[in-house]
């Protein structure tokens, strides 16, 4: 529990900016919880709405220090690829989820403070590479459609086992989601629950001495593990994938994480994008 008291540059002020300026580690996610839970205390009542202050009001916040201090991770200088007044792509490291407790987000709500921040897509906690992110509702209502519309291009580069003898493939099948497992089913015939995914890949390069490829991957369906579990599913399992690839070949290469990364974003819009409409056509890329 933390006991504060309000000075005068926040008289008149929210209660959201006092803390997000006293803390530098609490998110929005964390602070609104909070309130909803009535955690927090203005001269001993209990709040849970963002009420204004007034000098020597007596705050006591029942919030962890963990969730209060800074992050310590070693992400926390964020790789921003690109930035506008609408949308920001992020540059994702390993080791980290999209969203949550320490998370991507959690950090740019950080980064940005009082400003809106949300992810129009996800990547799995081991995927590298490009997320982004809308900046106010009206951009994320616009993306989230446009993703829906299949309208934004990803590209992603993957490192497999094995050297397959398509060097190009369209690839279609049903996918299953176990989410008390973590995990996912894929099958070559419809079936009950399953739902139908589409992936495509290009080979860029083969090592036939370590029997791996490098490919370029396309996602037309984004899906839960698509790309790991299809690539998978066809004998071509990503390397460093633990639970879709070999842990013994995984271990004998080096590499405890999937080696998967998203490199390539492009706007493709067939329909008006209102205040997006100038990104029509724009590419975001990452060195392959």
């Amino acid at each position: 529990m933390k006991d504060l008291v309000v000075n005068e540059k926040y008289e008149g002020k929210k209660l959201n900016t006092f803390l997000l300026d006293t803390f530098n580690g609490l998110s929005l996610n964390v602070l609104y919880k909070a309130l909803r839970k009535k955690d927090i205390r203005i001269n001993d009542i209990r709040v849970n709405k963002n009420v204004v202050l007034h000098t020597n009001d007596h705050i006591k916040v029942f919030i962890s220090d963990e969730q209060l201090e800074k992050l310590s991770i070693e992400h926390s200088n964020i790789d921003i690829i690109y930035e506008d007044d609408n949308i920001c792509i992020v540059n994702k490291p390993a080791q980290i989820e999209v969203t949550g407790e320490n998370s991507l987000t959690y950090l740019l709500e950080n980064h940005y403070k009082n400003g809106f921040i949300k992810p129009c897509h996800r990547l799995d906690r081991n995927t590298t590479g490009l997320v982004l992110f809308a900046k106010n509702e009206k951009s994320l209502n616009i993306l989230l459609e446009k993703f829906k519309k299949h309208e934004i291009e990803k590209h992603y580069r993957a490192v497999v086992v094995g050297i397959p003898k398509k060097k190009k493939a369209d690839l279609t099948a049903y996918l299953f989601k176990d989410s008390k497992k973590s995990l996912v089913y894929i099958s070559d015939i419809p079936k009950k629950g399953y739902e139908r995914i589409y992936t495509s890949y290009e080979v860029l390069n083969t090592d036939e001495k370590l029997n791996i490829s490098v490919l370029d991957v396309t996602l037309h369906t984004g899906k839960t593990h698509q790309i790991r579990a299809h690539l998978a599913h066809i004998g071509y399992p990503i390397v460093g994938d633990g639970k879709y690839g070999n842990n013994e070949i995984n271990k004998k290469l080096g590499y405890k994480t999937q080696r998967l990364t998203s490199y390539s974003l492009t706007f493709n819009f067939k329909t008006d994008s209102g205040i997006l409409n100038y990104l029509n056509g724009k590419k975001i890329e990452i060195s392959k």
